[in-house]
């Protein structure tokens, strides 16, 4: 598998993510790029989960590009496709969580607090596979009593389990596995199977804010 090339959802030629990724063609140390990427899609997106497409546009880094805001996923494929325009390798990870604090307002719409899928990032450096989430921006995390999570390809940063007060905040539940693309089909299964009710509701809108 080939996990630097350029794919329809990974389009890091288009010219909003050159736009992106021009401002970080000075830095020659890989580690610091994957750093400095990350932190720049971590926190120049606000994360929000009521905010969700199904179509296949929806998850084309360069129209998730235009938004002020994104899911999990949506920031996983933009931090994805720019690495891969470094020729960095980089594929998207899914997995099912649950988030025990704020989540009243998602669980009065979907009747859970299970986040699936849930999306993170693989990045290939120092040959080996590390994990990370850019999904959480420095804000929020402020606002939740959370460490804000930092990364630079060299371990594992994924959700936090706990807040600062020792509450629980996050727990991994299920992981999908890896993918050298977007999975759309699986994404929309999984997302059919979690929440039935929710998604013939609202399958056939352009989309959907909750």
């Amino acid at each position: 598998m080939n996990y630097t090339e350029e794919t329809y959802f990974l389009d890091f030629n288009n010219p909003k993510i050159k736009g992106i990724t021009s401002q970080f063609i000075n830095i020659n140390s890989k580690t610091e790029l994957i750093e400095s990427l990350y932190i720049y899609v971590r926190d120049n997106w606000r994360y929000s989960p009521f905010n969700i497409g199904l179509k296949k546009e929806h998850f084309k880094a360069s129209n998730i590009a235009d938004k002020k805001d994104g899911h999990c996923i949506d920031k996983a494929i933009v931090y994805i496709t720019c690495l891969r325009a470094f020729n960095i390798p980089a594929r998207l990870h899914l997995a099912k969580v649950s988030n025990h604090i704020a989540t009243e307002r998602l669980e009065k719409i979907i009747g859970t607090n299970q986040l699936a899928p849930h999306g993170l990032v693989d990045v290939f450096h120092n040959n080996k596979w590390v994990k990370c989430s850019p999904a959480f921006n420095k804000e929020l995390c402020k606002l939740y009593n959370v460490d804000t999570l930092e990364f630079n390809g060299t371990k594992d940063s994924v959700l936090q389990e706990f807040n600062k007060s020792n509450d629980k905040f996050m727990s991994y539940l299920e992981d999908y596995g890896a993918f050298e693309d977007v999975p759309l089909d699986f994404i929309k299964e999984t997302f059919k199977s979690n929440y039935p009710n929710f998604y013939d509701k609202y399958k056939n809108l352009d989309q959907i804010i909750i």
